[in-house]
């Protein structure tokens, strides 16, 4: 049976979740100006809040390139003005998807900052629709709601609407995990493999997808040919990276040495990692131990509940999704970013969603204290003050 017969997903739900994503863009937008206001003393343009830390980089890499040499004095194009003169060698580590498409849209309107706004736009909108999908071809259409609600007011959540890569990578990777729920096997390899070049994160796919298969094999015993190739779209993708890394630095894994020397980040076991985190909870600095110690902290643990409870109660797909992203995410010397990659974690609002359906009230408590915590970020972020990055 067609799972799209069974899913309520008429155009009010759809129509209801894109206006929730334009109302919260709105208020992340608003907030960003009011903060940077606040801190500033001047009223800055509706993106100047949002286009800082890795944002820079994406814009860089769409207007310029990826080069193996960057001499700091590279000339641009128009009145744009190079975020990071001489870094661009290292940007090695940001998969191409998400900067080639803000390079398309650029080469329209010739603002790479719109460009990128613009991108993570129209991502942001399907967003919330197929997790909608996803958790409704398993548990109750409420829950479901419930979770693409929640989703929307994660406390990470304004990264949907920035210039970063969470809305193209949850837009892709939640389709690909949907569509193959949904037998379409081709479909999910393909948004399998844009998600790997839109981030590594996206090489989880590929055990979830096989996983899957496995599950519509074990239901009714037939073998699709295409579920069988359905997970190599991840290594594809992948695949396509390291070529892009050959072709760029003459060596497939020249973005594994830039992640090491310039983000500090090498694969380690989990606890390495953790051990860091509780050593950063100790830096003299209040607000980087606030930010980097104790909200990595408590991010990782909530993640980490999440994903045992998906594992033991919750379709195994998602518990493959869960544990490995969970793991890829920790397995390093020198974890950070937890809270904003927690948003890829989507059980975390689904078990929220479940106790949500059951109990409403505290459901509109969770979805409040939620969003009251993403407008603190996103505050932080936006006054330069330091927050999830």
């Amino acid at each position: 049976m067609n799972l799209r017969a069974r899913i309520p997903s008429s155009y009010r739900t759809d129509a209801a979740l894109v206006a929730w994503t334009l109302l919260a863009k709105a208020a992340v937008l608003v907030l960003g100006v009011a903060a940077l206001a606040w801190s500033e003393g001047r009223i800055p343009s509706l993106l100047e809040p949002w286009h800082r830390w890795d944002a820079p980089h994406f814009t860089d890499l769409a207007v310029l390139g990826y080069r193996a040499e960057d001499p700091g004095y590279l000339a641009t194009p128009g009145d744009y003005a190079q975020a990071s003169p001489g870094h661009l060698p290292r940007f090695i580590v940001f998969p191409p998807l998400f900067p080639s498409l803000i390079a398309v849209v650029n080469a329209v309107i010739a603002d790479p900052v719109v460009a990128a706004f613009v991108v993570s736009t129209v991502a942001s909108l399907f967003v919330a629709p197929i997790l909608y999908r996803l958790v409704a071809a398993d548990l109750d259409p409420r829950v479901a709601r419930w979770s693409a609600a929640l989703l929307l007011v994660f406390p990470t959540a304004f990264f949907l609407h920035i210039g970063y890569t969470e809305s193209l990578f949850l837009a892709l990777a939640f389709g690909s995990l949907w569509t193959a729920r949904e037998r379409r096997w081709w479909m999910a390899a393909i948004l399998a493999c844009l998600a790997t070049l839109t981030r590594l994160n996206g090489l989880i796919l590929a055990p979830a997808l096989g996983v899957e298969g496995w599950l519509q094999w074990r239901s009714d015993r037939r073998v699709d040919p295409a579920a069988l190739l359905a997970p190599a779209g991840a290594l594809v993708g992948f695949g396509v990276y390291l070529a892009l890394n050959a072709a760029v630095h003459g060596d497939p894994l020249a973005f594994t040495e830039m992640q090491r020397t310039y983000w500090n980040k090498e694969l380690a076991p989990p606890w390495e990692g953790i051990l860091g985190m509780v050593e950063m909870t100790r830096h003299e600095n209040p607000a980087w131990a606030f930010t980097l110690g104790w909200m990595e902290l408590l991010f990782t643990g909530i993640a980490l509940a999440a994903t045992l409870a998906t594992i033991v109660w919750l379709r195994p797909t998602w518990g493959v999704w869960m544990g490995g992203s969970w793991l890829l995410v920790t397995s390093t010397g020198y974890v950070q970013s937890v809270p904003r990659y927690s948003l890829a974690l989507f059980g975390v609002v689904v078990w929220g969603a479940i106790a949500a359906n059951r109990w409403p009230r505290l459901g509109w408590l969770i979805g409040i204290a939620s969003a009251a915590v993403m407008a603190h970020f996103a505050w932080r972020f936006g006054s330069w003050g330091i927050g999830p990055h």
